[in-house]
């Protein structure tokens, strides 16, 4: 009877070893459904305050970091007989003590690369599927902190500029690359008024701190100060917009934006005439704003001048040079003379105003890219957004950096902030409206589907503080504003 040499005997082993490995894993797979369905209905049976979706989504992540750990310890299994077929070669080829020691020294290494292999892996996989806990997590309290309330549907073309009323009654402004200017009814969403004075497209809009006058400036190289009347329509009952279905980034192509030529803005009053019109640019007009008090606009041209009018006369007051490029926005002080001016010369200028003999400027260099937009908040703070994809919070006695810094993933618009509160609104390129303080931590971004949210480029924001129903609005240039009701007090809590 043949006797079986020590290799046969080896390989057969590790045949059967082999083997009974395969029907170990073929039994897990078999397996899984079942044990999950087990792990859900435990789950299922015991008492929880969490909301089923949430449950459910933690039930799916839990499994597959399950099945990610089972996959890896397959891995090690796999390693492991690979170490002792490897030993057993070993062992069985060496026959020196000087040759084992060798031999011992290189199974070692090898066992400890693969080891340290292992071990990244695991803190990879780990690191992955925490993170999508906590952004499940991050998504679902955004949702309920920032809610859709009303979209405001009627343009034709992109909206640049949005801006709320501060007087009674308190309307919504749009102003659109359609060349016209729309007011709309915040609770119903309804258009009030359509201003078509302009012939190109209108870049800006601004209400009157103390009248029912609208300030706009225009591609056509003018800015226009009209007046508007409007009666608020009864409100009607407002549909929930807050079921959110599907994953934050889905995409949408252009046959799912709101159709213009459907819009509701045909039937509402027009105005087409200004009080008076600003005139003096040789360029585009791309901002204006209302100096504290009214008397006094100012102006922001691609003519790379920025131009102080006198409201009464329409006369020039002061022309603003300086700036080496075009300029891209202007705002003024809510309390002082003060007015700043961003450019595409990477920075922003401070322009004072108080002492009518002596008109000081300060420079503000901290950008790599265009300044978009630099707004003024409560004290003798400014905070200044860019194309190099950072905002960052300035203090006017100090100009030489900025108190903080916020880092983003895209190019930054026309921020505002809600100066109560002191929370910054980042419009974004890539569609996303990001909320953050002024400290730079990020609290919040608003929920964006394929139901709701915007389709393309966030153009501007703008905080309407006291309302009860929308807090915040934001336009985009999918033709379309929408306003927001952001639970201030449970956001500054999440923080």
């Amino acid at each position: 009877m043949p006797i079986e040499s020590g290799s046969c005997a080896s390989a057969r082993q590790a045949k059967q070893k082999r083997k009974s490995h395969s029907l170990s894993i073929r039994r897990t797979n078999s397996s899984e459904q079942e044990r999950a369905g087990l792990q859900r209905d435990m789950l299922e049976g015991q008492d929880s305050k969490l909301p089923s979706a949430v449950r459910n989504t933690l039930l799916e992540l839990f499994g597959q970091i399950e099945r990610e750990f089972e996959n890896l310890y397959i891995e090690n299994l796999e390693l492991r007989r690979e170490v002792d077929t490897l030993n057993e070669r070993l062992a069985g080829e060496g026959q020196t003590v000087d040759g084992a020691e060798l031999s011992k020294g290189q199974l070692k290494t090898k066992a400890s690369h693969s080891t340290s292999q292992l071990s990244q892996k695991l803190k990879t996989t780990y690191k992955a599927s925490t993170s999508k806990i906590v952004s499940s997590f991050k998504t679902t309290t955004s949702r309920a902190i920032c809610q859709l309330v009303k979209e405001y549907v009627g343009h034709r073309d992109g909206i640049w500029d949005v801006s709320v009323a501060k007087t009674q009654p308190v309307v919504l402004g749009t102003a659109s690359a359609d060349h016209t200017a729309l007011l709309w009814s915040i609770e119903t969403g309804k258009c009030l008024v359509k201003y078509v004075g302009h012939v190109g497209s209108v870049n800006s809009i601004k209400f009157h701190p103390t009248e029912q006058v609208a300030l706009t400036a225009s591609g056509d190289q003018t800015a226009h100060i009209w007046r508007y009347i409007v009666q608020l329509p009864t409100p009607q009952p407002t549909a929930d917009c807050n079921q959110v279905s599907g994953e934050d980034e889905v995409e949408c192509s252009d046959k799912d934006e709101p159709d213009g030529d459907g819009d509701g803005s045909s039937d509402c009053p027009t105005v087409r005439a200004p009080l008076t019109s600003l005139k003096s640019h040789q360029g585009v007009v791309i901002a204006a704003d209302w100096l504290v008090g009214g008397k006094q606009a100012v102006t922001a041209s691609w003519d790379r001048t920025a131009n102080l009018y006198d409201v009464e006369t329409s006369e020039l007051v002061h022309s603003l040079t300086g700036h080496d490029q075009e300029l891209t926005h202007c705002c003024t002080h809510p309390t002082q003379r003060l007015v700043v001016t961003s450019s595409r010369d990477t920075t922003f200028r401070l322009w004072d105003f108080r002492d009518p003999s002596i008109h000081s400027v300060n420079v503000f260099q901290g950008h790599t890219d265009t300044v978009t937009s630099a707004v003024f908040t409560v004290g003798d703070n400014v905070v200044s957004g860019s194309d190099d994809r950072t905002v960052k919070v300035w203090d006017l006695k100090n100009m030489r950096s900025p108190i903080a810094t916020i880092r983003t993933d895209s190019a930054v618009n026309r921020i505002n902030v809600c100066v109560g509160q002191r929370i910054i609104a980042l419009p974004h390129d890539n569609r996303q409206v990001r909320l953050f303080d002024m400290s730079g931590v990020r609290l919040a971004r608003l929920p964006r589907s394929n139901r709701q949210g915007h389709r393309r480029m966030v153009c501007c924001s703008a905080w309407c503080e006291d309302h009860p129903i929308c807090n915040l609005f934001t336009c985009g240039f999918d033709r379309q504003a929408i306003g927001w009701n952001i639970n201030i007090p449970a956001l500054l809590q999440e923080k």
